[in-house]
């Protein structure tokens, strides 16, 4: 890049800033919430949401918990006035939910505002005007103190008009210096307090003071230091809200609310996974998830994120990247081997343990508490995966639970198909795999009965199918049944080799219950074999497995 010289710092920074919010580590509480997902959101798509789209958005804002949401600009369109008249009159509003509409400081679209809101039971009027240096110079060409004047113009005519229109509503006042970030310090603590003295707030009707980093110009303890210069410098500070409104330019709008609620800010204006302007407003979704993974309640319903993602991407237009944090398809996601065994003996602990407080490696929270599952969301197969990724897989789905050195040999088989088909293997592809290539494979050696008896030992008398369809019978002494016919095998057609493994376990339960054996052979060479068999009774499912041992010796 050749021309960051013609780039500076657009900021006002606090001088000697107190720094008081470094000295705190985490979150201790969660703010008030306000979602404005049906106003800057909508008005930064490529096609805004049409009236019964934005109503739907709002009903599924409700039933996550927000108790104040920004639901437009009434003055901007006719559509954005009769979404809140819709609002109104169709009685949508729960009682406990405030609606915010947002205003420019202008006489025709404060008027136009309010007319919005007629019979409305609680609303917030959320007034606003560029205060920043770059806009004063470039755009209105006026001073401070005529800055001043159209903000304090602006608050008095929202007093004059909440009685006139609207004199039995609850109706509470908002004011943003716009471009606050911009702003020099001591010139947003005075416009502030200016509005501040015209809203005169109380205890059971408190102002918000919205602070937005409009354009984010610098790193998040910067705003932080603002946030706390603000705190100190505003008027009536006990009944003033502190509201942040971040935006995503630097990828920072996360950590610069989570640093401004640390400097004393009380409340947070965002969007559902940080749509909005140019790169995106606050990820509300991120935010209050955060807080939770720390064990601080969000105050917001996030349990069904599947179902709130599928919601905002249809009337939204957009789509939820799937890195997105903890929305995201893939961010529980484990592909690489040593995650996936992390992840699964990490479970198991918490199992053997009790649960308790989560540690699991690799997940910042129990997928389980947002919608998510395991078998579908966090072992994911591919050819990078590991045994034990694999072996959770077919244990979890399927009920197969192979031995720690056959589920790394069955890890080497997937992962060879995997990396030739370069594709992800889904848990039926797992299943084929496992049935093709280890289990009841008859070719070329079929035992196809076995018959026993005790007389030293014991005896087993096989009938064998060896490459052809000729019919051998074979007999032979061992230890036990598997042996007996393992020493039949090799005494009567060459083989040779010793058994390593042997596990067996039920797949089914109740009185239909399948078996499944497993079964290791090693050669004198060290080549080692696998192989699985099935049956409804245990010693013909062992038997399988060896034969499907030995076959798999000469592939």
């Amino acid at each position: 890049m050749q021309n960051a010289s013609k780039y500076g710092i657009q900021y006002f920074a606090p001088e000697n800033p107190p720094m008081r919010w470094a000295r705190r580590d985490h979150i201790e509480r969660a703010p008030i919430w306000c979602s404005v997902d049906l106003r800057d959101g909508n008005q930064a798509l490529i096609v805004p949401m049409g009236l019964e789209e934005k109503v739907e958005f709002f009903e599924t804002l409700v039933r996550a918990g927000f108790k104040e949401i920004e639901v437009g600009f009434p003055a901007a369109s006719d559509t954005e006035f009769e979404f809140v008249r819709a609002l109104i009159e169709r009685g949508l509003i729960p009682e406990d939910v405030t609606i915010q509409v947002l205003t420019q400081s202008r006489e025709h679209i404060v008027r136009r505002t309010y007319e919005a809101l007629r019979g409305v039971r609680h609303a917030i009027v959320h007034l606003y005007n560029p205060t920043s240096l770059a806009q004063r110079e470039q755009v209105f060409h006026k001073t401070r103190e005529e800055i001043v004047r159209i903000a304090t113009t602006g608050a008095e005519l929202c007093v004059r008009l909440r009685e006139e229109i609207l004199p039995e509503a609850d109706v509470r006042f908002e004011y943003s210096p716009e471009s606050f970030t911009g702003t020099e310090m001591d010139f947003a603590a005075e416009i502030c307090n200016e509005v501040l003295r015209i809203f005169a707030p109380t205890a059971e009707r408190p102002v918000i003071i919205n602070l937005p980093a409009t354009v984010s110009l610098s790193m998040p303890h910067v705003y932080a230091n603002q946030i706390e210069y603000m705190c100190d410098h505003l008027l009536f500070r006990e009944n003033v809200i502190v509201s942040l409104h971040p935006h995503n330019d630097r990828g920072c709008a996360v950590a610069d609310t989570e640093m401004g609620l640390l400097a004393g800010a009380d409340r947070v204006e965002g969007t559902l996974f940080g749509n909005g302007e140019r790169t995106g407003n606050t990820d509300l979704v991120t935010l209050a998830l955060n807080m939770y993974a720390q064990g601080v309640d969000p105050g917001l319903d996030l349990s069904n994120l599947p179902l709130l993602t599928s919601v905002y991407e249809r009337v939204t237009g957009m789509h939820v990247y799937e890195r997105q944090p903890y929305a995201g398809q893939l961010v529980f996601a484990a592909f690489s081997g040593g995650h996936q065994d992390a992840i699964t003996k990490g479970m198991k602990w918490r199992a053997e343990h009790g649960g308790g407080r989560w540690t699991v490696p690799y997940l910042a929270i129990d997928p389980e508490d947002i919608g998510r599952t395991y078998e579908s969301d966090v072992i994911r197969i591919n050819s990078q995966s590991g045994k034990g990724g694999i072996g959770h897989v077919l244990e979890s789905h399927f009920g197969y639970d192979l031995p720690a050195a056959m589920r790394e040999d069955f890890s080497y088989t997937v992962k060879r198909l995997s990396d030739q088909e370069h594709r992800e293997m889904q848990a039926d592809d797992i299943l084929a795999i496992f049935m093709e290539n280890y289990v009841n494979n008859f070719d070329p050696l079929d035992v196809v009965e076995a018959h026993f008896r005790q007389e030293n030992g014991i005896i087993a008398t096989i009938t064998v199918f060896n490459g052809g369809r000729e019919e051998q019978v074979f007999t032979a002494q061992g230890n036990g049944r598997l042996d007996a016919v393992s020493n039949a095998l090799k005494e009567n057609l060459g083989y040779r080799y010793s058994i390593i493994k042997y596990q067996e376990h039920a797949i089914e339960q109740g009185s239909n219950a399948k078996a499944i054996a497993y079964v290791g052979i090693r050669t004198p060479e060290g080549q080692v074999s696998w192989g699985a068999g099935t049956h409804d009774d245990i010693m013909a499912a062992s038997v399988n497995a060896l034969v499907s041992a030995i076959n798999r010796l000469g592939k």
